[in-house]
């Protein structure tokens, strides 16, 4: 008993603890190392990942505003800023990424085109380039070609292409779901209303500047009444016969020239007839002022002759009158073969002449010369 207690260690040597298991242990510690080591770098990684979206996700929010456009913010879909505050000039601005916020870009100064979806047959873009367009069938089809009515009941084709300027911004993208179907709406409407007003022959032929006039200011009424925003800057218009008629407006076509060409003749005929005329009035009229002038100048002259002889006469009439019998006398007898001059008598009564008419002409003379 007292060799118990006094080496009590020995006594409970069999229950304590072996030190053999400390040796496994080492093992456990290098995995755990392993462990705490691919963790630490897989956080690391994880770090820079999360860091690298960080720096995506901000840089993604920068945007550049064009010199010809302005920029809206919506946030969770409502405009950043009200009034005239909401919209970005150009420049480069910032905001939160989809879907937090959204940019929306509209062109200012740019202009715009919208192109009719009525009124116009069937055919793709690739064949109008091509040139190769479809053949036209018997009729048309309803639902695929498109036509428009004129005001006497003919069916054409009419498409337009509207070119047009945004000039306020926020009521262009906010009052409407879609601006741009808006004023196409409008733009089919204008095409419908005004060949329903217009003539087949006005339409295609003889006042196609007319009809495009009119389709123009239909369109800018309705932009208008409907307040888009926008400023109409051109519209024109394309217009063509149905394709299965076509030989019969070729014919008429050539009929109209034919037309043309008689009226075109009628007209330098006219031009050239009016033209002959009016010299020939102004040649006669030349003429007759001319003849007028020179009849004038000479009554004048004779009045003048007339009133410087007049004193003369006053003077002596008798000598005044026998002088100018004499002169004019002279002046009608320079030729005459045979003068006979026969004064007055003492009582200032002619005297009578007589004169054989019928004598007979004098020989020839003798003893001429021979040829």
């Amino acid at each position: 008993m007292s060799d118990e207690h006094d080496h009590p260690d020995h006594a409970h040597e069999p229950h304590a603890a072996p030190p053999g298991p400390v040796t496994p242990a080492a093992p456990e510690d290098a995995g755990s190392q392993a462990l705490a080591e691919a963790l630490r770098s897989s956080f690391a990684i994880v770090k820079f990942v999360m860091v690298l979206l960080v720096v995506i996700f901000i840089g993604s929010g920068f945007f550049q505003v064009g010199t010809q456009e302005k920029a809206i913010i919506l946030r969770f879909g409502k405009p950043v800023g009200q009034g005239q505050a909401a919209l970005l000039g150009p420049g480069l601005h910032w905001s939160f990424p989809y879907p937090i916020d959204e940019v929306v870009k509209i062109p200012i100064s740019e202009i715009q085109k919208v192109s009719s979806t009525i009124g116009w047959y069937a055919v793709s873009p690739e064949q109008e380039l091509s040139g190769n367009l479809p053949p036209a069938g018997p009729s048309l089809v309803p639902g695929v070609d498109g036509y428009v009515i004129t005001a006497d009941r003919n069916i054409i084709h009419v498409r337009a292409t509207l070119y047009y300027q945004v000039d306020e911004p926020i009521r262009y993208v906010f009052d409407f779901t879609s601006a741009s179907n808006t004023v196409q709406n409008a733009l089919n409407n204008a095409l419908l209303e005004t060949a329903a007003r217009f003539k087949v022959d006005d339409i295609l032929y003889s006042d196609i500047a007319g009809f495009q006039e009119a389709v123009e200011q239909r369109v800018t009424d309705l932009v208008d009444r409907e307040q888009l925003g926008i400023t109409v800057k051109q519209c024109s218009v394309d217009r063509t016969p149905p394709r299965q008629l076509k030989e019969i407006f070729d014919q008429v076509t050539e009929a109209r020239q034919n037309q043309n060409k008689v009226l075109d003749d009628a007209h330098s005929y006219e031009n050239q007839a009016t033209n002959s005329a009016d010299a020939q009035a102004a040649a006669i009229v030349s003429e007759a002022r001319s003849a007028r002038a020179l009849y004038v100048q000479s009554l004048r002259a004779d009045a003048r002759a007339f009133s410087a002889l007049l004193p003369n006469y006053q003077i002596n009439p008798s000598l005044f009158k026998q002088q100018k019998l004499v002169q004019v006398m002279g002046e009608s007898l320079t030729n005459a073969d045979f003068k006979a001059y026969l004064p007055t008598s003492a009582h200032g009564e002619p005297v009578e002449l007589r004169l054989m008419l019928n004598r007979e002409p004098p020989g020839q003379k003798t003893g001429a010369a021979g040829p």
